[in-house]
C-alpha cells in the first residue's frame, strides 16, 4: 500500500470514528416510576441495541454498580440498591451506541412520596400485630412507626383447611400438603409470609415458597411455584379510619379465598393503610398500594399482571386506585360496592337533612310514604341508614340526632386527649373523611379544619316527588325553605351549604371523588353484586353510579361488568374464573356479561343473563328479583352518577315543572334560591378529570398550589 493510499484509509477510519452511534440504549425502571422511586432500590432493565459491542457499564452517581446486572432474554436486568434520598443518576454507557442517563428520585420507605405530609396525630399499632407464629412485630423503631422485617413460613397440613406456623426451615412436616398451581406445577403448600413497615403502615406479601428447597426469592429468581400474577387485596370499612397505623390488615391474605388463590401460585400483597377501617383515605392507599407493588416487584420479579380485590370499602379502595393510578392495576373484581367513600358520605348528608326536617322542622308535614318519596329509598329503614351514614363527616361527640346517629367515630386505640371536641379540646383531631384527607381538600385558614366538598345550593328536595303529584306545591316548598345546611362541625344551619370551590376540584383532580375517566377507561372492572336495597347500606343505585361516570367519561362502559345477586359462592368462583380469564388473555370471555342470580327455596341458583338496567320496576327478571332504589338528590332532579358536587345554576322557570305553581309560588321560590336552581344538564361547577398519577406533595406537581 502507498503512502497516500495508506494516508486515505487513515482518514477514512478516522470519519467513521467521528460518526455517531448506531443505536441507543433504552433504560426502563419497572419496579416505579423513575421519579417515584420508594426505598433506596429499583429494578432496571437496560436494552441494548444489536449495534452495541459490549457488555454496557452502568453507574449510579459515579459509582461502577455493573456487575448488579444480570443478561436476562436479551436484555440486563439488575437491582439498583444504595439510592440516595432525592434526585440520583444513573449512567449506561457502551461501544457503538449511544450513552444513556436516567434520573432517579427516590423517597423514604416511610413515606410520603405524593399524599402530602403525613397524618399527625398518628399512633403505631406495630406491638398489637400479630404475626403467623401469634408473636407481634413489638414496639415501633422510630416515630413514623417503623418495625423490622420478618419472614415466617406457614403450611397446609392435609387434613385441614387453615395455614399453621411452619417452624423447621430444614424440613417439612409430615402432614404437608401439596398443590397444583395454574401453571401445572406440583409443590407442598408452603407459604412464605413477609411482614414489615412501608408509608408508616404494616406490609405483608404472601407467596408459595418452600425455604427446604428453594433458593432465597430474587427478581432474577422468581419463587419457582409463583404463576407470575399478582393479587392486591383491601380491606373494608371507613368510619374510625383515621390516624392510625391499624393493628390489623381488614382482609387477611392467609385466608378464605385467598388460600384458594395461594394454591393456584398467586402472590398477594396488601397494607394495613389499605383497609379503610384503619385509614379512610383513598389516595393514600394508592400511594401505599403504589410503594407496595414496587416492594414486590424488587422482591420476586416483574408479574404478568396484577388484579385487585375488594368488598364494600375494599371495593372503592380498588376501584379509586385502579382510575387515579391507571397501570397499577390491570383489572378490578369487586362487590358490596360504591363508588368512593365520599358518595357515601354526601349522600348521607341530604338524607340526614331531609330526616332532621322530617323528624324536627316538620314532624306533621309528611306522611311515611310521601318521606319515602322525596327520599327515594326503598323505605324508612333503607332512608334513616343512608341518613347515618353522614356520621362519618361529624367530628362532634355524642351527638344527639335522628335514631342510630353515632357522631365522631373514633378507634379505642386513639387516645382521648388527643380527639376533637369543640368545647373541651378544640385543637383535637378530627373524626371526619374530609379532615382524614385534608391535604387534598385543603385547610380553611380561618378554622384550621378541611375544606368541605358539601353544597346543596340550588338543589330542588323532593323535586321528582312534586312532579309526580306525591307531595304538595306546599310540602314542596316549606322543604326546600327550611331544609338549610350544616357548618363547618356538621351542626344544622339555616341557610344552604356552600362547598369550598378549591376543595371540590381537587376532589375530582385526586380521584377521591371517583371520575372513571383514568385507568377505568380500559381495564377490565367486574362487580360481582352484594344486594341489599332494603336493608341498607349497600345500595343497588350506588353499583350503577359507577357504570354511568366510566360511561359519560369515555363514552362507553362495555369494560364494566354487573352481576346483581347476593354474592353466593357458586356465583364468587364463577366470577373469579371470567374475571381472570378476561385478564390473562386481554378478550373478554363470553361469561363476563351482564346478568343476576336467582336464588329460589329448594332450587339451585340460577345465573340469568340479561343487561343490567336500574329500575324499581318488574321490568326484566333481574330487576323483578332484585329492584333497583333512588336516593335523595336523584329526587332532587340529580344524575345518577350521584357526582356533581356543586351543580351550576339557572334562573326559576315554571316550565320545569309538571304541577301548576302561582305567582306567589315562583316569588317564593325565588326568594329561596336568589342565585337559580340546579342546572343537571350541564357539568358540575369545577368538574374537571382525574389528573392520572397526581400529587400533593412532596413529589413535583403538587395540586395543593391550585386553590
Amino acid at each position: 500500500m502507498t503512502r497516500r493510499h495508506l494516508s486515505i484509509a487513515l482518514a477514512a477510519v478516522a470519519s467513521l470514528a467521528a460518526q455517531p452511534s448506531t443505536g441507543t440504549i433504552e433504560i426502563k425502571a419497572l419496579s416505579a416510576r423513575a421519579d417515584r422511586v420508594s426505598g433506596g432500590d429499583v429494578l432496571v432493565e437496560i436494552v441494548a441495541p444489536p449495534s452495541a459491542k459490549s457488555r454496557p457499564v452502568v453507574r449510579l452517581n459515579g459509582r461502577d454498580i455493573s456487575s448488579s446486572f444480570h443478561s436476562q432474554r436479551g436484555s440486563f436486568l439488575g437491582l439498583v440498591t444504595g439510592l440516595a434520598i432525592g434526585k440520583n443518576e444513573l449512567t449506561v454507557r457502551g461501544r457503538g451506541v449511544t450513552d444513556q442517563r436516567l434520573e432517579l428520585t427516590n423517597y423514604p420507605i416511610t413515606g410520603p412520596i405524593v399524599s402530602g405530609p403525613h397524618q399527625d396525630p398518628f399512633v403505631c399499632q406495630t406491638d398489637t400485630f400479630k404475626l403467623p407464629d401469634g408473636s407481634t412485630l413489638g414496639a415501633p423503631l422510630d416515630a413514623n412507626c417503623s418495625a423490622r422485617t420478618t419472614i415466617q413460613y406457614v403450611y397446609m397440613p392435609r387434613d385441614g383447611k387453615d395455614l399453621k406456623p411452619l417452624t423447621n426451615m430444614s424440613a417439612l412436616p409430615e402432614d404437608v400438603a401439596t398443590t397444583t398451581t395454574v401453571s401445572g406445577k406440583r409443590v407442598p403448600f408452603v407459604v412464605r409470609v413477609e411482614t414489615g413497615t412501608m408509608n408508616r403502615g404494616i406490609y405483608q406479601n404472601v407467596v408459595l415458597h418452600d425455604p427446604t428447597r428453594d433458593p432465597a426469592p430474587t427478581p432474577f429468581a422468581p419463587p419457582p411455584a409463583w404463576n407470575r400474577r399478582l393479587i392486591a387485596v383491601h380491606g373494608t370499612g371507613c368510619p374510625s379510619g383515621w390516624y392510625r397505623q391499624g393493628g390489623v390488615m381488614g382482609v387477611n391474605p392467609l385466608a378464605g379465598a385467598n388460600i384458594t388463590r395461594l394454591g393456584e401460585g398467586y402472590a398477594i400483597f396488601t397494607n394495613t393503610l389499605n383497609h379503610p377501617t384503619n385509614s379512610c383515605n383513598a389516595f393514600l392507599s394508592g400511594e401505599t398500594a403504589m410503594m407496595g407493588k414496587e416492594h414486590v416487584i424488587e422482591t420476586f420479579g416483574v408479574p404478568d399482571f396484577t388484579v385487585s380485590m375488594g368488598s364494600s370499602g375494599g371495593a372503592y379502595t380498588s376501584l379509586q386506585i385502579a382510575d387515579a393510578f391507571p397501570g397499577l392495576f390491570d383489572g378490578i373484581l369487586i362487590n358490596a360496592t360504591f363508588p368512593d367513600a365520599l358518595s357515601i358520605a354526601l349522600a348521607g348528608s341530604d338524607a340526614r337533612l331531609l330526616a332532621h326536617d322530617f323528624e324536627v322542622t316538620d314532624p306533621a308535614g309528611f306522611t311515611d310514604a310521601q318521606k319515602i318519596a322525596v327520599s327515594g329509598y326503598s323505605g324508612l329503614r333503607a332512608f334513616i341508614d343512608a341518613a347515618n351514614q353522614s356520621q362519618r363527616t361529624d367530628p362532634v361527640p355524642a351527638r344527639a340526632d335522628i335514631a342510630g346517629y353515632n357522631s365522631a367515630v373514633w378507634n379505642a386505640a386513639i387516645p382521648t386527649g388527643l380527639r376533637y371536641d369543640p368545647k373541651i379540646h378544640p385543637k383535637g383531631a378530627r373524626p371526619t373523611v374530609f379532615d382524614a384527607t385534608r391535604n387534598i381538600y385543603g385547610v380553611d385558614p380561618t378554622t384550621g379544619f378541611a375544606r368541605r366538598p358539601f353544597d346543596n345550593v340550588g338543589v330542588q328536595y323532593g323535586l321528582a316527588a312534586l312532579n309526580a303529584g306525591t307531595i304538595t306545591v306546599k310540602q314542596f316548598l316549606d322543604l326546600n325553605e327550611k331544609i338549610g345546611g350544616f357548618d363547618h362541625d356538621a351542626n344544622y344551619i339555616a341557610s344552604r351549604s356552600v362547598g369550598d370551590a378549591g376543595a371540590i376540584k381537587r376532589a375530582y383532580e385526586s380521584g377521591v371523588t371517583l371520575g372513571g375517566g383514568g385507568g377505568l377507561a380500559s381495564i377490565p372492572v367486574f362487580d360481582d353484586g352484594g344486594y341489599n336495597d332494603s336493608g341498607g347500606y349497600h345500595y343497588q343505585w350506588f353499583h350503577f353510579a359507577i357504570r354511568e361516570r366510566i360511561a359519560k367519561q369515555n363514552g362507553k362502559a362495555d369494560n364494566h361488568v354487573m352481576w346483581r345477586g347476593p354474592a353466593l359462592n357458586i356465583q364468587a368462583a364463577r366470577a373469579w374464573d371470567a374475571f381472570i380469564t378476561w385478564v390473562a388473555t386481554k378478550h373478554k370471555p363470553a361469561e363476563a356479561v351482564d346478568g343476576c342470580w336467582i336464588v329460589e327455596q329448594s332450587k339451585p341458583a340460577e345465573f340469568v343473563a340479561e343487561r343490567q338496567t336500574f329500575s324499581s320496576k318488574p321490568d326484566s327478571k333481574c330487576n323483578a328479583a332484585y329492584p333497583s332504589y333512588s336516593f335523595t338528590r336523584q329526587v332532587a332532579g340529580g344524575p345518577l352518577d350521584a357526582n356533581t358536587l356543586k351543580c351550576q345554576l339557572k334562573p326559576i322557570d315554571a316550565h320545569d315543572y309538571s304541577v301548576s305553581l302561582s305567582a306567589s309560588d315562583l316569588d317564593r321560590l325565588r326568594a329561596m334560591f336568589p342565585g337559580g336552581v340546579c342546572d343537571w344538564s350541564k357539568a358540575g361547577a369545577n368538574q374537571v378529570r382525574v389528573v392520572p398519577w397526581s400529587s400533593f406533595g412532596p413529589a413535583p406537581g403538587n395540586l395543593t398550589s391550585t386553590r
